[in-house]
């Protein structure tokens, strides 16, 4: 699955209810799911290759309880795990395991359009991923998106690498496409600190002319392309060509792919004069390291101006798709403050009619948490706060749920959301990660709303919308800029909502109406590409949090 989300658009090419609560609170009587899955037809952990006997579950501290089985086992256990759980059980097809076996070629469908293709089954990882493809609906929004972009699957111990220490192989770099069919081109949209991507000085805007040989442009070896650029394997070695942004001559770089660890805040700053009482803040990644990388920002924001603090705050999340809702939380708490959040909630979670979780409405309500919860520091710690009663966002289609419930729970506690940038994702939606048999499952299980009861975005919010929709947000539709770094007062995106917070305008050759038409062309073909359980809304489990958390 972390290929289809990658680099699937290359292998295109060639032929990715509201209600009450209480106030802002670090104790609520909120319980978490089960530790096992919702009560299903098929038993669990009957598996084709058992854990080794005594292996610990890390969200549970206990031994896994795997036992032998078969791969019809596994899948027997997806479908009645999906018919439970997954918010839209009845527009799943009655599809039979029985095709699905090592060597077969199955019917898979392209999540990201719901075009149907095929794929070959090498391994039980395969064989379980592929079955459990089929069990989603084919349906479209509105607009003619699949209404279900978001089902997929990890292998259980890479998804622990990732959600809890933010560790993904690779280089470094994140990589988007700005044209998507030949001459292709793929740039760099931002680069980790401290690896090998930034020891190499492969910065942002620096675009990918070759990989191992391989033509990017043009080239119709889409396997190597990405592979390379998307998901290298670890210790082997890759040469690019690469043109630096400003550069007319390309450069040779080779490296070896390992273990990233992520920064999920990148940059913290207050602007140069005249927008020196302006924070600003890069925000890629709600993970558990991000919790307390955004309390040091925002404790850096308020000691800044010799204490002044900032009265505005611009929060750049272009790519930022989404992650922990706990994260998201203490955020918009801490943008807001607990004026702005008194007697509000941040969501309120709907589940499908078969309630699998057991939970009453009192437990689907997701608080503005004012402590913290235990991710990445000490729990129950107050968490500092800036009070704003307006923020500039920065957005992009890559931008999506967790980061999206930012938006929209500020905005359901009547905090003004500016939006800068391109419509976003359009994912209200969220899941319970449930590992079965080494592979973590993700099936939309229910859908978010705010304190005012909204939650209908699921074609994005959208910069300067005309209509009075409630996705529809004030602001400008600006177009990503790579010939400047992210957090320059000059980059497009920045400079467009300084000026709009100096005169409530937006630059002259992105009016409302031609670029939210041209934007749309636009990142039709750019996308940024991440692994898929980068661009979600999760739900852990107890023994991490004191709290129902996503």
């Amino acid at each position: 699955m972390k290929k289809l989300t990658s680099f699937l658009v290359l292998a295109m090419l060639a032929a990715c209810g509201g209600g009450g609560g209480g106030g802002s609170s670090s104790s609520v009587s909120l319980v978490t799911p089960p530790s096992t899955t919702p009560v299903a037809t098929s038993a669990p952990e009957h598996c084709a290759a058992p854990r080794a006997s005594g292996t610990i579950n890390p969200d549970t501290n206990k031994p896994y309880g795997d036992v032998q089985g078969t791969l019809f086992d596994e899948m027997a256990w997806i479908a009645a795990f999906v018919n439970q759980s997954y918010l839209w059980y009845s527009e799943v097809p009655v599809v039979s395991s029985a095709p699905y076996t090592i060597g077969a070629t199955v019917p898979y469908i392209n999540p990201s359009n719901n075009s149907h293709t095929t794929k070959t089954l090498a391994t039980n990882y395969d064989v379980d991923e592929a079955y459990f493809n089929s069990q989603r609906t084919s349906a479209f929004t509105a607009s003619g998106k699949p209404k279900d972009q978001f089902h997929f699957t990890y292998k259980t111990t890479e998804w622990q690498a990732l959600s809890s220490a933010g560790n993904q192989g690779g280089f470094g770099f994140d990589v988007t496409l700005l044209a998507s069919s030949p001459p292709r081109k793929a740039v760099i949209a931002y680069t980790s600190p401290n690896t090998v991507a930034a020891q190499n000085n492969l910065g942002r805007g620096a675009q990918f002319l070759t990989v191992n040989g391989v033509d990017v442009v043009n080239g119709s070896d889409v396997a190597t392309l990405n592979e390379g650029l998307f998901s290298p394997v670890a210790g082997k070695s890759y040469t690019f060509s690469v043109l630096d942004q400003g550069s007319t001559t390309p450069r040779t770089v080779t490296m070896t792919a390992g273990t990233v660890t992520l920064t999920p805040v990148q940059n913290v700053a207050t602007l140069p004069a005249p927008n020196s009482n302006v924070g600003y803040i890069l925000f890629n990644d709600h993970i558990a390291t991000a919790e307390s990388e955004l309390i040091a920002a925002v404790n850096q924001l308020k000691a800044a101006n010799n204490g002044a603090g900032i009265t505005d705050l611009v929060l750049d999340i272009r790519y930022n798709g989404g992650g922990y809702l706990s994260i998201a939380s203490e955020l918009a708490y801490m943008i807001a403050g607990p004026t702005n959040t008194a007697g509000k909630i941040f969501e309120q979670d709907t589940f499908n009619d078969k309630n699998p979780f057991s939970l009453t409405t009192a437990q689907t309500i997701v608080p503005f948490l004012s402590t913290t919860q235990g991710l990445s520091t000490t729990s129950g710690q107050p968490l500092p706060q800036l009070g704003l009663s307006t923020v500039y966002v920065l957005t992009g289609s890559g931008t999506c749920s967790a980061s999206e419930a930012v938006m929209n729970g500020l905005i359901g506690a009547g905090v003004k959301v500016v939006q800068i940038g391109s419509t976003t994702c359009g994912k209200p939606y969220g899941f319970y990660p449930q590992d079965n048999c080494s592979t973590t499952y993700f099936t939309i299980q229910f859908k978010g709303v705010n304190h005012a009861g909204f939650g209908d975005y699921a074609d994005g919010f959208i910069p300067a919308g005309t209509g009075t929709a409630a996705n529809n947000l004030p602001g400008c539709a600006v177009a990503d800029d790579f010939t400047k770094q992210l957090g320059d007062p000059t980059e497009a995106r920045l400079a467009a909502a300084l000026q709009y917070r100096a005169n409530g305008t937006c630059p002259a050759t992105t009016t409302p109406q031609r670029a939210k038409k041209s934007l749309q062309a636009i990142e039709s073909g750019l996308t940024l590409h991440r692994p898929a359980a980068r661009d979600n809304r999760i739900v852990t489990r107890p023994s991490q949090l004191s709290w129902l958390n996503q």
